[in-house]
């Protein structure tokens, strides 16, 4: 498969020139201002809709790369028209929106390209493309997959060499992204919400597992205060000064908390279970509804979604609700229970049997019977002693996510699905994710809009937050499948995640059918503008021709700048 552009019609006047493009960007810009002046109710977004199709039909002869038999993603590429004695440095014009202090600019911070550079180890010559997106919210439901009436690549693909410096060029017609009105994360109410949670102090102050950036998003109203959620801290034998400085660093970020010791000669299992009377215990418990126990890498990505789901359920009688492993394996190994790691709620009923029980639920008798072959289990625990205690039963949530998955997580987090927790993205043996950074366009466009897909028209997708995707042989596949990216553990028999997800599609590794730029950081800007970093890597050993031979020879970024709705 190889890339070759097909050349456009010879002209004098090309658009290709960033002085030309200039010029045909600035009469549709002086365009928009006539209209605007004209009147106080100009729908923008459908002007700058209609300076796109304009823009794609002067672009109609330049087609994104594409690629063929002979080679492979990168074989046909651009350079970008250098800065020198013949080419001095350009000025471009920002372009800017009415009713917004953000501006369009396509120039080449060199600084800023050799910082990722470094950052992420890529190639002194590199791929760089920037593009812009203006989400358009609308009183609609939200779509697994929305295909725009745009191009993700407008132009060629550009290459550039971290030891040059290159002319300012004109932006493309920014992508408009239809998105629901969904609630911002800023505006959750956690008020009836208490969270138990026992880790260790090295794994709550280490960068690599530190989860106080994440509890941030699910625990505050984004400007430093609580959003009403309290959280309780167990950290295994800490000392008095360690104990201060996790209480210190989540107040200052606005986390309501309170941190204890939790025992070390305490079985886990039983750590476990004592965060139920912990938390029933607690002076707070009076004003809540849901007691829940979860792990320090459990991630609530929809805090709006899991609230208003929760008023659905009858928090004055007995409950026990979560949900299982996605891996058959593991339910047949463990239980029919609520794993932890999704997040188990419990009423305060429900709780309160558990409470008066605990001595009984965690005596020597009960913690051996919770031993699966793989120790002591805290769920089975938890599980036994509400069942042997009272007729409740489990109520499976299924929009919790426990995550048993090895491999490549791509397939669950690209399927457009609207997951209410995350687990296990941490990686030690399971998946690496970045929710936090995933989530930060949410402040941008609502939390409905994370993980949302768009389509391009040519063939790319944004699984907004997570990776934007090319299939260079088109898409002709069932996008509503999970891709079967990821494997279950620790006996993969091919059909142990299907009763969560469904059966799976074939994956697209390794197939020369698709290749992604992953999400590595995202930035909320002073403007109040996103801008997210997607990386791809050229030696990544899933984007290979199906013979074995890369799709690309060099390392690419994606930046992918969201604007926000005028």
């Amino acid at each position: 498969m190889g890339g070759s552009t097909i050349p456009p019609p010879h002209r004098c006047f090309s658009i290709r020139h960033p002085f030309a493009k200039a010029i045909v960007l600035a009469i549709s810009i002086f365009m928009l201002g006539g209209l605007l002046l004209r009147s106080d109710t100009v729908d923008v977004r459908a002007v700058i809709l209609k300076s796109a199709t304009t823009a794609k039909e002067a672009f109609s002869s330049q087609r994104p790369l594409s690629t063929d038999d002979h080679g492979g993603w990168g074989e046909d590429v651009v350079t970008p028209v250098e800065q020198d004695s013949n080419h001095p440095a350009n000025v471009v014009q920002a372009i800017t929106f009415p009713n917004s202090s953000h501006s369009m600019t396509c120039d080449y911070d060199m600084e800023r390209l050799k910082m990722w550079q470094e950052k992420y180890k890529l190639q002194d010559r590199f791929e760089y493309t920037k593009r812009y997106a203006l989400p358009s919210r609308h009183a609609t439901d939200r779509k697994s997959i929305t295909k725009l009436h745009q191009k993700f690549l407008p132009d060629e693909v550009k290459v550039v060499d971290i030891n040059k410096k290159y002319q300012a060029e004109t932006c493309p017609t920014p992508l408009v992204v239809p998105v629901t009105k969904s609630p911002f994360p800023g505006t959750a109410n956690a008020s009836d919400f208490m969270f138990g949670v026992s880790t260790t102090y090295k794994r709550f102050t280490d960068p690599r597992t530190s989860p106080v950036n994440e509890w941030t998003y699910w625990l505050t109203d984004s400007k430093g205060s609580s959003n009403g959620g309290k959280l309780v801290l167990m950290l295994l034998g800490a000392s008095e000064d360690e104990l201060e400085d996790a209480y210190d660093r989540l107040t200052d970020v606005g986390i309501d908390v309170d941190v204890y010791q939790s025992d070390p000669d305490m079985k886990m299992a039983v750590r476990y279970l004592t965060l139920v009377p912990t938390l029933y215990n607690h002076p707070d418990r009076k004003d809540k509804k849901w007691l829940v126990t979860c792990d320090d890498d459990t991630f609530f990505p929809s805090f709006n979604a899991l609230a208003e789901k929760f008023e659905e359920y009858d928090h004055e009688r007995p409950m026990y609700i979560g949900t299982f492993s996605e891996d058959a394996n593991n339910i047949a190994r463990h239980g029919s229970q609520a794993f932890g790691g999704a997040g188990v709620f419990l009423s305060v009923p429900m709780a309160e049997i558990v409470t008066e029980k605990y001595d009984s639920c965690r005596s020597d008798q009960k913690v051996r019977e919770s031993n699966s072959g793989w120790g002591p289990q805290g769920d089975i625990l938890l599980r036994k002693c509400i069942y042997e205690n009272s007729e409740t039963k489990l109520t499976t949530l299924w929009d919790l996510w426990q995550l048993d998955l090895y491999g490549d997580p791509s397939g669950f987090y690209e399927s457009g699905i609207k997951p209410l927790s995350l687990h296990h993205y941490r990686g030690g043996g399971w998946h690496i994710a970045h929710p936090w950074h995933y989530t930060k366009v949410a402040h941008l466009c609502g939390e409905d809009c994370t993980m949302q897909r768009f389509q391009t028209e040519d063939d790319f997708i944004i699984a907004n937050g997570f990776s934007v995707a090319f299939y260079p042989s088109g898409i002709d596949f069932d996008l509503h499948q999970f891709e079967r990216t990821f494997t279950s553990a620790p006996e993969d028999k091919g059909w142990n995640l299907d009763f969560k997800f469904g059966p799976q599609r074939p994956s697209l590794l390794r197939t020369g059918r698709k290749i992604s730029w992953d999400l590595q950081e995202s930035t909320i800007n002073v403007d109040g503008s996103v801008s997210q970093v997607y990386v791809r890597k050229h030696d990544d050993p899933r984007w290979k021709m199906s013979n074995g031979s890369p799709m690309s020879k060099l390392d690419g970024i994606i930046e992918l700048v969201w604007l926000p709705a005028t």
